[in-house]
């Protein structure tokens, strides 16, 4: 905020948030945000390497680091979260996916795929007057390329959530960072 605009401008965080893997989790965490008032910009939620936890990663427009800490402890509240963390610049490996029918005929689809071949997409369906193509990448690249492919006429397009992990050894999954059970009764490693 400035003297000469006093509204926030929103700032993209990433957070990762480790759950148990039960019915209505989703929802609950949807209707969290909601109920705050807090803006979810992306959502995406899958299985981890242990079946009993998700991942989701969520995007937010937040206003202030505040609001942000308020996100984390609202989040912290609920019984199925085992962990929240926050994906920082420069420290985390983020990726979307997004898959994109264009328009192409016989005349088009060698300019189409040097275009796809440059972002290092994938064709992954042809018919007689279209394409669909799949790249992953960062928000920019994907949009770059859509910048690219329009004019030939998109179709259709679908883009999944940004997920992210973070870099370097640690994970959000190691036990020593979540567990619950009092140190007194879990085992002791000789």
């Amino acid at each position: 905020m400035s003297e000469n605009n006093p509204v926030a401008t929103p700032e993209v965080h990433t957070l990762s948030v480790l759950v148990q893997n039960n019915p209505g989790v989703l929802a609950r965490i949807a209707g969290l945000f909601a109920r705050r008032g807090f803006n979810i910009e992306s959502l995406t939620v899958g299985p981890t390497e242990r079946e009993d936890y998700s991942r989701m990663t969520v995007v937010a427009l937040v206003t202030s680091d505040a609001v942000l800490e308020q996100i984390i402890k609202q989040l912290n509240k609920l019984v199925e979260v085992i962990r929240v963390s926050e994906m920082e610049r420069g420290k985390a490996v983020r990726r979307e996916l997004i898959l994109v029918k264009v328009h192409a005929d016989a005349s088009t689809r060698t300019d189409i795929l040097a275009i796809v071949e440059t972002f290092r997409g994938h064709v992954v369906d042809v018919a007689a007057d279209s394409m669909t193509v799949e790249v992953t990448g960062k928000y920019g690249k994907i949009h770059a390329m859509l910048e690219l492919l329009s004019p030939y006429g998109i179709k259709e397009l679908v883009q999944s959530g940004q997920v992210a992990l973070a870099r370097g050894p640690r994970t959000i999954t190691d036990r020593s960072k979540f567990d619950r059970t009092p140190k007194s009764q879990r085992g002791t490693a000789s």
